[in-house]
């Protein structure tokens, strides 16, 4: 099994719902063991502005589905789920992006890993912190990345 980092965030319709749908789908997979979910956070949007803020979630799981196997799964579910691609960085009902996957590193055009400007957004590194805090990227403690973040405002959300 070899473990991996998932970043997920809805903005259109029932966006914990839409996060809630695609924790489901990941565990009926048989081949995917979710181990960690980070806290809810609300992020504006990076890139597009014009559109509702994001919820966003980090989720730590173990594989045994190659990279590509698992990309092709987190498509699966942003299929199931209505995903549209409209507008870059642009609303979307669920993106379920793979940040990091032990031992590989890819720049394939069909994934880039680990997850290109993952370490400039708040809205991935501040959940990935959360659930674990001894990661480094590319060499660099999390950390100090966290640290060294500045742009997009990032709230946790509680819901109880």
């Amino acid at each position: 099994m070899n473990r991996a980092y998932l970043g997920i965030g809805s903005n259109i319709g029932n966006t914990k719902e839409n996060i809630e749908k695609a924790i489901a789908l990941l565990k009926e997979n048989d081949h995917i063991k979710v181990s960690t979910i980070s806290s809810y956070y609300e992020t504006e949007p990076v890139g597009y502005k014009d559109q509702d803020w994001f919820l966003n979630i980090v989720i730590e799981l173990d594989t045994d589905l190659n990279p590509y196997e698992l990309l092709s799964y987190c498509q699966h579910i942003e299929k199931n789920l209505k995903r549209k691609r409209i507008i870059r960085w642009g609303p979307r009902t669920i993106d379920v992006d793979v940040l990091l996957y032990e031992n590989f590193t890819s720049t394939d055009e069909n994934l880039i890993v680990p997850h290109p400007r993952m370490i400039e957004r708040a809205f991935v590194m501040i959940p990935l912190y959360e659930i674990n805090k001894d990661l480094s990227i590319n060499g660099t403690k999390i950390k100090e990345l966290v640290n060294q973040l500045n742009g997009e405002e990032v709230r946790k959300v509680s819901y109880e």
